[in-house]
């Protein structure tokens, strides 16, 4: 998500929430140590029970699109991978192994270094408790006690997620959480590599490649810079679905869909908070839509674009309205206890989850029944 909620940089508003910088006041997730608490679990890779019969993959124009025809009904039993399986784009939807357009819902982790919930026990109360099918691990990348600053440290946490999901039948995303990926690209090609390697077609294992470039960046930098890194991940053998932002903090997605990348499993993520973002960008989303391109909201907030203000449940609501009409999955901001108004959690609330009520903010009750329903 972006810097900008509790962060001392300013924007015009146009951009997300998403406070990097240490969490302030009563919160208790200030300067989580590398070592934090979480133990992975073995990735083991599940079996679906509904696979696609045939597919073709044709190219139009810059676009590479995926058409195929399925065998079977969408299983309704099971874990979100076990109905599902391994996720691809076709027709500009996000499918599973069954041929027909997947919608997963769930919540984003708050930045790694400035959060105690990178744990397997935070990972099965979101999946029993809150009935979410996706969780994201939002590994920073800048910033202090970031990747850069801590590569070992980062990493662990977000696989702790990672292992905890697939063990739980979830989907998770591996976000490289960073504002200007294209300045450690040499990084992020190497972490993308690495966990390639280790997740090569898990179907649980999403990877979402930059989380949001600036407004001052282009599509056109942007777009290179995937391609670099995704050349990475499919060097590996690994055909995983991958998600890339778009320039204006992950808005622009009209703007990639005239130039998008030719990867055929490719989606693209679009962010928005309520208070701030309104029927605009649902405009700038249908014109991507229209032109093909598939969408993940892998961010989104219930209130204005630094963070905090006040809620706009009416807004989330159309919003919600507007993802469900074209299937897109979506993530909230943020699965963490910064005293600020996006965060589910109030502070100091326990760090492995199995949360009462008494322990979430509006915000927080309000999103986890909606990702319930």
């Amino acid at each position: 998500m972006m810097i900008g909620c509790g962060d001392s940089s300013t924007d015009d508003g146009a951009g997300g929430a998403g406070g990097g910088g240490a969490t302030t006041g009563t919160s208790a997730t200030t300067g989580t140590s590398a070592s934090s608490t979480t133990t992975g679990t073995t990735a083991t890779t599940t079996t679906t029970t509904a696979t696609s019969a045939s597919s073709t993959t044709t190219g139009t124009g810059n676009m590479t699109t995926t058409t195929s025809t399925s065998s079977g009904m969408v299983p309704t039993d099971g874990t979100p991978v076990e109905r599902h399986g391994q996720l691809r784009v076709m027709n500009g939807n996000i499918v599973g192994e069954h041929g027909s357009p997947v919608q997963l819902k769930g919540m984003s982790l708050f930045w790694s270094q400035w959060s105690n919930y990178y744990n397997a026990d935070v990972v099965n109360s979101v999946a029993d408790n809150w009935k979410a099918t996706v969780i994201r691990a939002a590994m920073g990348i800048e910033n202090e006690g970031g990747y850069l600053e801590d590569q070992g440290g980062q990493k662990a946490k977000a696989k702790a997620v990672a292992d905890a999901a697939i063990a739980k039948g979830l989907y998770v995303i591996l976000d490289w959480h960073d504002h200007n990926a294209q300045d450690h690209l040499e990084l992020s090609k190497s972490y993308f590599r690495e966990v390639a390697q280790t997740y090569k077609n898990v179907p649980n294992v999403i990877f979402e490649v930059f989380n949001e470039p600036l407004n001052t960046n282009s599509w056109s930098n942007v777009k290179t810079y995937a391609e670099a890194v995704i050349a990475e991940i499919r060097g590996q053998g690994a055909n995983n679905l991958v998600i890339v932002g778009s320039p204006n903090w992950s808005q622009d997605v009209d703007i990639a869909a005239d130039n998008p990348l030719r990867d055929p499993n490719v989606a693209y993520t679009l962010h928005f908070y309520a208070s701030t973002h309104k029927g605009f960008l649902r405009d700038k989303a249908q014109r991507a839509i229209d032109k093909g391109l598939a969408l993940f909201v892998t961010e989104w907030g219930t209130c204005s674009a630094d963070g905090n203000g006040t809620l706009d449940l009416g807004e989330s609501q159309t919003w919600l309205d507007f993802l469900d009409s074209h299937n897109i999955s979506w993530a909230n901001w943020s699965l963490g206890d910064k005293n600020e108004a996006c965060s589910a959690l109030k502070p100091r609330s326990n760090p492995m989850g199995n949360w009462t009520d008494n322990d979430l903010t509006e915000s927080g009750k309000w999103v986890k029944a909606k990702i319930a329903e």
